[in-house]
Formats: C-alpha cells, structure tokens, sequence
C-alpha cells in the first residue's frame, strides 16, 4: 500500500480484522488447551497466547501489510517483543485510569477499553513500522 491516508485506514481497518479473529483463536486455543490438553490456566494461556499470536502475525504479514523480505522468524520474534510491549501499554493504561477516576474504579471496564484502544494504536505503529517496516 502507498503511503496515503486512506491506505494507512484500510491497513488499520485489516489490523483490526485480523486482532479480532486473533482473539478467537487466543480463546478458542486456551478452552482447548485447558479442557482436552489438560494445561493449566497459566500454562493453558502462554500456549494460547503463542498459538495467537503467530496466526495474527501470519495474517498481517500476509494480509495486512506488504511482505518485506525480512527473514520470518526475525519478524516473528519483533512481533512478540512489539505485542509483549503493546500489551504493557494496554495493562499501564489500564491501571493509570482505574486509579485517577472514581467512575472507572466503580466500572472498570471504562480501563480495560481505555487500555484496549491504547494497545492497538499502539501494537499498529510498531507492526507498521518496526515489524513489517517496508
């Protein structure tokens, strides 16, 4: 994709697609793992996780943004680091909002989207540019 506005929205909008069947696939992995595998819920999750997150990294390399020649497992492994560091992002958020608002304290979902929404800008600008960085 050029570098335009609109393309860096479609790009977004592939991201999130790809987030969202990756959340199937991490919860989908982790009943699996704990029900017929018999891992158990921290164990059962690392293994989901590792499941999911390299079904959305194949998925965004291949659908999301132009493959890039970089060797795979490099990208694979940026793209572990990125998410790992997305998800502190997301977990820093999180906590900052449900410990300076009352109302989030009292609804905590309010932190978990706050969160949410912080990680993905955030796991997209790295991905864009650091992980599959043309």
């Amino acid at each position: 994709m050029n570098g335009t506005p609109r393309a860096a929205s479609h790009e977004f909008l592939r991201f999130v697609i790809v987030g969202a069947a990756g959340f199937i696939v991490d919860a989908g992995t982790l009943m699996l793992a704990t029900s017929v595998l018999g891992l158990g819920l921290y164990s059962g999750r690392v293994f989901s996780y590792l499941c999911a997150a390299t079904f959305t990294w194949i998925c965004n390399r291949r659908f999301t943004f132009a493959q890039t020649g970089q060797a795979a497992i490099v990208q694979w492994l940026r793209f572990l680091g990125a998410n790992a560091v997305g998800g502190a992002v997301n977990y820093g958020v999180y906590a900052v909002i449900v410990t300076v608002s009352a109302r989030a304290a009292v609804y905590p979902v309010i932190g978990v989207a706050a969160g949410s929404v912080a990680g993905l800008i955030f796991n997209f600008a790295v991905s864009k540019y650091w992980v599959f960085r043309r």
